[in-house]
């Protein structure tokens, strides 16, 4: 974004809303198009009544803009919580309204707001303590792994309501029965569910065929062409039809459920039943929308900073105190429970946003919508909304997720693996704390010791009066992060020292601690402060990725031994550091070979011998050389070994290669 790089950094405060006034109002305007039917059919998904999502978004864009700092998150009702919140509607005898809008229902989503309550006052607590840094324990393959399950379980609770079936039940049970509900689909509304996911999927290729499209959401074409098939099979009227011998009923049961009149939507406002909180079972609940969402949310936040033209860093503590009172808020008035949502913070900066007076924006449309034209958005057909939530959970769940995490390891693939079916066979709760363990087991494994699991033994050296070095033992795993980091903080960001971490004596250091590594250096970027990552070169990493795990263990490279005529010596060595060998080892010889001693001949003079250690991929590059230059014209000894090497970064390429005679 051009902007980005203008010396005024945008900030939101009453100085600047009319300064931004026009990006602000215009991508609030556009996240409202997307987020209204989001709001909607993440609060069916969840098994509460269509506008309690509505009230989320709205409270969240209209308080939290003034409590959090975050300038481009968007907050309000996110996917990720279906899980939980149908979960917790079902345990309180709800069905989620497959059945219709029962007293059975209307007592389950009372209860679920208690526990909203519950887990806000926890979140807020929570924020209050300074206590954000604990999002950072949990390993990232474990937390992908669950996203993901959740993204399978949305897949299957909505495909069968985009085909208009009531199904209900667990999702591997349900996922079996899927072939049933392809037999059972009633075919209006499955073909207004049908073309409405395949808009969800191709309009986004489409938009980047043809540029004019790219700015409007696929959730509002789905409208544009839902609505009117609605319309057309005549949904707001009880009727019958008859196809291929069967009868099918259509009625209002297949639309938003929404107030017959204007400003209708305050009449909705349901309070908590508190009474609900004596049972044990509540607490279950409570725990999981406080720790899954306040893990989310910071998630979000942080990933929202990242792509931030301007590089503005979330106070995660306070964002986190922000999405607790936004949440306990919205439970009180009968909302979902919110957090700091990342496809709807993405559409934001994509939309050109510079404060956090978008999220406002965004949260007064969804009011002015809602309260003045609920009649049309009755008009809403509940399987374009579903399809929009099997998009949803697809993007979760994207192949190409597994892809990603197999380059960076097996053993980041097999914990995202058993985190996802985990899930699926028992709860996210269960399911990750699953994942978390077997993460320990492979770190244990590779050679990590236990006393080092959650306790990282660090030193501090003083380099000079500007720099530190921190000098890391046995290992620096997601485990024992959190107090590694608050070191890391407290001697360079709080103390405005450069900072250089020593990795070298470390057994292992996982995945999750090198993404955290590389976000820790763009932090002391911004702080106009070094931060340099030392000893990784020591360590093996299992795979070519960036962000791969590392652990103690020689590398195989490859030794070539070349003996020649020393009027080829500078060529060879110069051709070889080209190829990218880092160092080479030349000393002068004499011997003899086949033909002199089948000749008789005394041993040649004059000849030197050619040593260098290098990774596979150099070894081909010499030996391309060899074989194209110098074997046809030329007398030369050659042979290839494969060693082992204590560090191979000694022996690595680097954009600033100093050649050594050694």
């Amino acid at each position: 974004m051009s902007d980005a790089s203008h010396s005024e950094i945008p900030r939101g405060s009453a100085n600047t809303l009319l300064r931004y006034l026009r990006h602000d109002l215009l991508s609030g305007f556009l996240v409202f198009l997307i987020a209204l039917p989001l709001c909607l059919g993440i609060s069916l998904a969840c098994g509460y009544p269509p506008i309690a999502g509505v009230f989320t978004a709205i409270i969240g864009a209209i308080v939290c803009t003034f409590i959090s700092n975050s300038e481009l998150t968007i907050k309000g009702p996110a996917a990720g919580l279906i899980v939980i919140a149908i979960g917790c509607i079902e345990d309180f005898g709800g069905d989620g309204m497959t059945g219709g809008w029962t007293d059975a229902d209307l007592a389950a989503y009372k209860a679920a707001l208690a526990v909203g309550v519950a887990a806000a006052i926890l979140q807020i607590i929570f924020g209050l303590l300074r206590a954000g840094i604990l999002g950072e324990f949990f390993p990232i393959a474990a937390v992908h792994g669950m996203l993901a399950a959740i993204g399978v379980i949305i897949i299957v609770k909505q495909f069968p309501v985009a085909l208009g079936v009531s199904a209900s039940g667990e999702p591997l049970e349900m996922l079996r029965e899927f072939p049933y509900y392809i037999l059972e689909a009633n075919p209006a509304i499955a073909a207004i569910g049908l073309v409405s996911i395949l808009i969800m999927f191709l309009w986004p290729l489409a938009g980047k065929r043809v540029g004019i499209l790219k700015p409007i959401p696929s959730p509002m074409v789905v409208l544009l062409v839902a609505i009117p098939m609605g319309m057309a099979f005549d949904l707001l009227h009880e009727h019958s039809y008859v196809l291929s011998g069967h009868k099918y009923q259509l009625g209002e049961q297949y639309l938003v459920k929404m107030p017959d009149r204007a400003f209708g939507m305050f009449n909705d406002i349901t309070t908590p039943e508190f009474s609900a909180l004596t049972q044990p079972k509540a607490w279950k609940w409570v725990f999981m929308f406080f720790v899954i969402g306040t893990l989310e949310s910071l998630l979000s936040a942080k990933a929202i900073d990242l792509l931030d033209p301007w590089k503005r860093k979330t106070n995660l503590n306070r964002d986190t105190v922000a999405v607790g009172v936004g949440n306990l808020l919205a439970s009180l008035v009968g909302g979902l429970p919110m957090i700091s949502e990342i496809v709807r913070s993405k559409a934001n900066i994509d939309n050109g946003a510079r404060t956090r007076f978008a999220d406002m924006w965004h949260g007064v449309f969804l009011l002015l919508c809602v309260a003045l034209i609920p009649t049309i958005l009755h008009r809403i057909p509940l399987a374009a909304l579903a399809a929009m939530l099997v998009y949803t959970g697809y993007r979760l769940a994207h192949p190409t997720e597994f892809v990603h995490v197999y380059r960076i390891g097996k053993e980041q693939l097999a914990i995202f693996v058993t985190t996802l079916f985990a899930v699926l066979a028992t709860d996210l709760l269960i399911g990750i704390i699953i994942g978390i363990i077997l993460k320990m087991v492979i770190h244990l494994s590779n050679g990590v010791p236990l006393k080092s699991l959650f306790k990282p033994y660090i030193e501090v050296q003083e380099v000079d009066d500007n720099t530190s070095v921190i000098l890391a033992h046995q290992s620096a795993v997601f485990s024992n992060w959190i107090p590694f980091r608050r070191q890391i903080e407290q001697i360079g960001l709080v103390q405005h020292r450069n900072l250089i971490v020593d990795l070298s004596n470390t057994k292992l250091v996982d995945h999750s601690v090198m993404e955290k590594l590389e976000e820790m250096q763009r932090d002391f970027e911004q702080e106009g402060l070094t931060f340099d990552v030392r000893g990784l070169d020591t360590l093996q990493p299992f795979t070519d990725d960036a962000h791969s795990a590392r652990r103690r263990k020689l590398t195989t490279v490859r030794r070539i031994t070349v003996i020649a005529d020393e009027s080829l010596e500078t060529w060879l060595e110069d051709e070889f550091v080209k190829c990218g060998a880092t160092g080479y080892t030349s000393l002068p010889c004499s011997g003899a070979g086949r033909r002199n001693l089948e000749n008789g001949s005394r041993p040649l003079p004059n000849q030197v011998r050619l040593e260098v250690v290098v990774p596979f991929g150099v070894c081909e590059a010499i030996l391309d050389f060899m074989r194209r230059d110098i074997l046809p014209e030329h007398r030369v000894t050659a042979c290839v070994e494969t060693v082992d090497v204590v560090r191979v970064g000694h022996f690595t390429p680097t954009t600033d290669r100093q050649v050594v005679h050694e």
